[in-house]
């Protein structure tokens, strides 16, 4: 039975988005709430980027410690060979990768200026995957960029190669977001026919699509009998308007029409979506529109009076699912009086009763101290006050929390 699996890219192509960005811890709260929803494998970051390579290797550590298990951490690096030796000399346990290179006549002739041409780009493919693999790779992706606007045969010609190589999937990259739904699908279908290969489907949103895309794409992919991998982001962020939203996606599989025979990986936990939603909202700075699906203020919500009337006498006269199934209906308590938080010029005392109120006891001032440390040193990193799941991450990793703070130029 082929499923579709959710591989989320918010770490990578989420803050790549333009005027915003996450801190490193952040980004690790983020892969530690995509694997408690369920996720295959969480694209985190990027390899040879400098910056990153304390964050990487301490999320490397978590998944060794089994803390971000069994979610997969995956790396995104060019098709290169030098990507992919300086790939694993920053970061020597990782084991996912997603390797991308363009393939469009337009990316071709007018990004690449004559430096590569449609056979030397299969060919340094190529030998990318097979160095990846050689230095330890246990699986890898090969991302087409601009699928969507590349030849179908030669589209087809390039995966083939990658499969050769020894890539695990494809990525059929709508970079543009210029598929629609009936494209999509009937190019998804000719390509996996052709290569008999698992298809990650990487969509952008700007017709206002994304979501569509994604499932027709995948739905195509499971039709020629392969497994396939949508590509998300939490709140639907990333570059332009955006890549799929992890909980649209989840909740089209499990409830839109035509679906039903079309399985999402079991793994899912939806349950977990209010809570990585609200979030990835506050780390952002970016509010959750009152309308988004299954999340939004106005989601569960009825005026009309005929709606009302109706939603109250069952609720599935106009509720397609529930909003308990998303982790709702909960009340949130604000606190009104007197609060103490801990931030960056917090004393040990004032620190102290923060964590009393989790209920985290320290053994003694010592790793008290070393704790507040670390709380006053997140408070700068991140820029705003800390929620209760990233104070409680500190104080039970520490030593990873250091890493994760610290960059080397």
């Amino acid at each position: 039975m082929k499923k579709i699996y959710i591989i989320d890219v918010t770490n990578r192509d989420g803050v790549q988005t333009s005027r915003i960005c996450l801190s490193k811890l952040q980004k690790t709260m983020i892969n530690l709430y995509l694997n408690q929803i369920g996720a295959f494998q969480s694209e985190f970051g990027f390899p040879v980027t400098r910056h990153e390579t304390n964050y990487l290797n301490a999320n490397l550590e978590l998944a060794k410690m089994k803390v971000l298990a069994p979610i997969r951490l995956s790396g995104w690096i060019r098709a290169t060979k030098e990507d992919v030796k300086t790939a694993f000399k920053l970061t020597p346990h990782i084991e996912y990768l997603n390797l991308s290179i363009s393939t469009s006549d337009q990316m071709i002739v007018h990004k690449f200026k004559g430096k590569l041409d449609h056979k030397s780009i299969i060919k340094e493919m190529g030998e990318a995957v097979q160095d990846a693999k050689k230095a330890g790779a246990k699986a890898i992706g090969v991302n087409a960029e601009d699928a969507s606007r590349t030849k179908i045969d030669y589209l087809t010609e390039f995966a083939i190669a990658a499969k050769e190589a020894g890539a695990d999937r494809i990525r059929y990259c709508d970079t543009l977001g210029c598929d629609t739904p009936f494209s999509i699908y009937e190019r998804i279908k000719v390509l996996a026919e052709a290569v008999q290969m698992p298809i990650e489907i990487h969509c952008h949103n700007d017709l206002g699509l994304v979501v569509a895309n994604s499932i027709a794409g995948a739905k195509a992919a499971i039709d020629a009998g392969c497994d396939t991998y949508i590509n998300t982001c939490v709140n639907g962020m990333g570059e332009r308007a955006g890549n799929a939203d992890l909980v649209s996606v989840i909740l089209a599989i499990k409830y839109g029409n035509g679906m039903q025979d079309y399985h999402l990986d079991e793994r899912i936990n939806l349950k977990m979506a209010w809570k990585i939603c609200k979030y990835a909202s506050y780390a952002f700075g970016v509010p959750i529109p009152i309308n988004q699906p299954g999340i939004g203020a106005n989601a569960f919500a009825h005026e009309s009076g005929i709606h009302a009337d109706g939603a109250l006498k069952d609720r599935r006269n106009y509720e397609l699912y529930d909003f308990e199934e998303l982790g709702r209906g909960e009340p949130e308590i604000i606190e009104t009086g007197r609060k103490i938080t801990a931030g960056e010029y917090s004393g040990i005392k004032g620190f102290r009763n923060v964590y009393e109120k989790l209920e985290v006891e320290f053994k003694n001032d010592a790793d008290a101290t070393k704790v507040l440390e670390l709380v006053r040193y997140a408070n700068v990193h991140n820029q705003k006050p800390l929620v209760d799941e990233e104070l409680n991450f500190i104080a039970k990793y520490p030593e990873i929390a250091e890493k994760i703070f610290t960059m080397n130029p």
